[in-house]
Protein backbone atom coordinates (compact mmCIF):
# COMPACT_ATOMS: atom_id res chain seq x y z
CA UNK A 1 0.00 0.00 0.00
CA UNK A 2 1.47 3.53 -0.71
CA UNK A 3 2.20 6.11 1.58
CA UNK A 4 0.82 9.00 -1.26
CA UNK A 5 -2.52 10.56 -0.24
CA UNK A 6 -3.43 12.37 -3.32
CA UNK A 7 -3.33 8.34 -5.33
CA UNK A 8 -6.28 7.75 -3.89
CA UNK A 9 -9.30 7.85 -5.76
CA UNK A 10 -11.82 6.47 -3.28
CA UNK A 11 -14.36 8.18 -1.82
CA UNK A 12 -15.04 9.21 1.66
CA UNK A 13 -17.62 10.57 3.72
CA UNK A 14 -16.58 12.56 6.89
CA UNK A 15 -18.37 11.67 10.23
CA UNK A 16 -18.68 12.84 13.44
CA UNK A 17 -19.87 11.46 17.12
CA UNK A 18 -21.49 12.68 20.20
CA UNK A 19 -17.79 14.11 21.56
CA UNK A 20 -18.31 16.41 17.66
CA UNK A 21 -14.70 14.77 17.24
CA UNK A 22 -14.74 14.15 13.37
CA UNK A 23 -13.22 11.26 11.08
CA UNK A 24 -13.51 9.95 7.79
CA UNK A 25 -15.16 7.02 6.95
CA UNK A 26 -15.65 4.59 3.48
CA UNK A 27 -18.72 6.65 1.31
CA UNK A 28 -19.94 2.99 0.45
CA UNK A 29 -19.85 1.41 4.36
CA UNK A 30 -22.88 1.97 6.88
CA UNK A 31 -21.32 4.72 9.70
CA UNK A 32 -19.64 2.80 12.80
CA UNK A 33 -22.29 3.01 16.05
CA UNK A 34 -22.18 6.27 17.32
CA UNK A 35 -20.73 8.20 14.56
CA UNK A 36 -23.49 10.29 12.15
CA UNK A 37 -22.65 11.70 8.56
CA UNK A 38 -21.53 15.53 8.92
CA UNK A 39 -22.55 16.06 5.31
CA UNK A 40 -19.37 16.18 3.18
CA UNK A 41 -18.35 12.97 0.66
CA UNK A 42 -15.50 13.59 -1.59
CA UNK A 43 -11.79 12.38 -1.97
CA UNK A 44 -9.74 11.53 0.97
CA UNK A 45 -8.02 14.72 1.00
CA UNK A 46 -11.20 16.94 0.45
CA UNK A 47 -12.54 15.55 3.66
CA UNK A 48 -9.50 16.00 5.75
CA UNK A 49 -9.40 19.91 4.38
CA UNK A 50 -13.11 19.88 5.54
CA UNK A 51 -12.24 18.50 9.30
CA UNK A 52 -8.99 21.05 9.22
CA UNK A 53 -11.69 23.95 8.95
CA UNK A 54 -14.54 22.26 11.13
CA UNK A 55 -12.64 20.92 13.96
CA UNK A 56 -11.26 24.14 15.16
CA UNK A 57 -11.26 22.73 18.98
CA UNK A 58 -10.33 19.43 19.03
CA UNK A 59 -11.17 18.84 22.78
CA UNK A 60 -14.39 16.45 22.98
CA UNK A 61 -17.75 18.41 23.88
CA UNK A 62 -18.06 16.81 27.50
CA UNK A 63 -14.30 18.45 28.28
CA UNK A 64 -15.14 21.81 26.68
CA UNK A 65 -19.04 21.52 28.62
CA UNK A 66 -16.91 20.89 31.99
CA UNK A 67 -14.19 23.59 31.36
CA UNK A 68 -17.16 26.57 30.52
CA UNK A 69 -18.81 25.79 33.59
CA UNK A 70 -15.39 25.78 36.10
CA UNK A 71 -14.98 28.92 34.29
CA UNK A 72 -18.12 30.53 34.84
Amino acid sequence: MSGNNNADSARYKVVVNHEEQYSIWPAARENPVGWRDAGTIGTKAECLAYIREAWADMRPLSLRRTMEKQEG
